[in-house]
């Protein structure tokens, strides 16, 4: 829907220009493609069958809820973003009220929720295949996904008391309620909620 209202895939400007990087840039999103589905290609590879098993319910049910989280903070954040009055500001309506970025909690909770349900036909060293959702949760943590956006964020908005406010009582990933967030201690956001120093590392200090 988004590439369909503005007429192009922006991701791709820089890699147009360059046939190499362009080929680079496919491969590697082949490989992140191949790698992330492991779990579910080798199920339909196997012979696994027979009665429903708990694992199944807890996969597809986390499957579901991260695939809902996931759509609807696309569509909110795409919404915000259409409308003129909100032109500079950053999104948080929605599911952005509870994390600032729930669109990666969603696309995270649902490759786990594959790898749970794939989990009863896996035997022996088919578990390695855990190596697809942990690729793709170290990816979006740590590389490409939630620090570039930190970064560009903050040096947008970050002389803003406002979003100063927002990051402090908002969750960097999972859905959590700003009231509590915000008055956890800062060990208990390291630890258990990934909000980690370098994801404010690019925002400027406050003036004393």
């Amino acid at each position: 829907m988004r590439i369909l209202q503005w007429g192009e895939d922006r991701r791709f400007d820089e890699q147009r220009g360059n046939i190499v990087r362009l080929i680079i840039f496919w491969t590697l999103q082949a490989v992140w493609v191949w790698t992330v589905s492991l779990p579910l290609t080798l199920v339909n590879a196997s012979d696994g069958g027979g009665s429903l098993k708990p694992a199944d319910v807890i996969g597809w049910t986390m499957w579901v809820f991260g695939f809902l989280i996931e759509a609807a903070a696309d569509q909110q954040k795409l919404s915000f973003k259409n409308s003129p009055e909100n032109r500079g500001k950053w999104c948080d309506v929605g599911v952005w009220k509870y994390s600032r970025h729930p669109n990666y909690f969603g696309e995270m909770l649902l490759w786990w929720g594959i790898f749970v349900a794939a989990s009863p036909v896996l035997e022996g060293a088919e578990y390695l295949v855990i190596f697809g959702p942990l690729f793709l949760t170290l990816l979006l943590l740590f590389v490409s996904g939630i620090p570039l956006l930190e970064a560009s964020a903050d040096k947008k908005h970050g002389n803003s008391g406002a979003y100063r406010s927002y990051k402090k009582t908002t969750s960097p990933l999972i859905l959590f309620p700003r009231g509590v967030y915000g008055n956890l201690p800062g060990w208990f956001k390291t630890v258990f909620l990934f909000e980690f120093p370098f994801y404010s590392r690019n925002l400027p200090q406050e003036l004393g």
